[in-house]
């Protein structure tokens, strides 16, 4: 595995990320998405409109960075398990550590910050509708790293697994915005995803390729 640290140059570039992708996301939670326009957040951020589209191709993309880090999380830790571990398998410990550590991108977490950061993603259309690019981008990744060799069912396996994390964090998302808490729905949240990736399991482990390694099930 590489240890290469980022450049300079990359970690200016990250940071401006971070900052013109915070500035807007402050404005969209102060004013609504709708009614903050592009020029408004090239202004926040001190840049020009021109500069913040090559950064960010579309105006949805600057509340969506927080997910860009996320976008291949999946095919890394099934890159990165353990020898005799299987990709179900440490996908769903990865959740369940995830669940503990109160992760925002598995739906529990009741930090006010972060709920209104979702309340701003889920509830506007726009946002929603450009989220399925960046899991579109996330089963790819996935599914070469599940088995590069066999595309279509890795494809299949893989579109499956981020439906099913999609649909735990939503549950987790609505209960928390309804009024729970995270420590409240935190042991059904864990009940669900040992049901799901059991169901993952018994559906896609007939279908796993005969090389050990790549297999999708246990």
């Amino acid at each position: 595995m590489s240890t290469r640290k980022p450049s300079l140059r990359e970690r200016k570039k990250q940071q401006t990320y971070e900052a013109v992708s915070e500035a807007a996301i402050t404005l969209f939670l102060e004013r609504g998405f709708d009614q903050v326009s592009v020029a408004e957040v090239a202004a926040a951020a001190d840049i020009s409109k021109p500069t913040l589209f090559r950064y960010f191709p579309a105006k949805e993309d600057l509340v969506l960075h927080r997910f860009a880090d996320h976008e291949d999380e999946s095919a890394r830790v099934v890159a990165g398990r353990p020898e005799g571990t299987t990709p179900l398998e440490a996908l769903r410990l990865h959740h369940l550590d995830g669940l503990d550590r109160r992760d925002p991108v598995t739906g529990l977490c009741d930090v006010p910050e972060v709920l209104a950061y979702h309340r701003l993603l889920y509830g506007t259309p726009s946002l929603v509708a450009r989220m399925y690019a960046y899991q579109g981008r996330s089963e790819a990744a996935l599914a070469r790293a599940l088995d590069p060799g066999s595309p279509l069912p890795a494809q299949l396996a893989a579109g499956q697994i981020i439906a099913v994390l999609r649909i735990l964090a939503m549950e987790n998302w609505r209960r928390i915005d309804a009024g729970e808490t995270a420590g409240q729905v935190h042991d059904d949240a864990v009940a669900a995803a040992h049901v799901a990736f059991r169901q993952l399991e018994d559906g896609l482990l007939g279908a796993a390729p005969a090389d050990g390694r790549g297999r999708t099930g246990g």
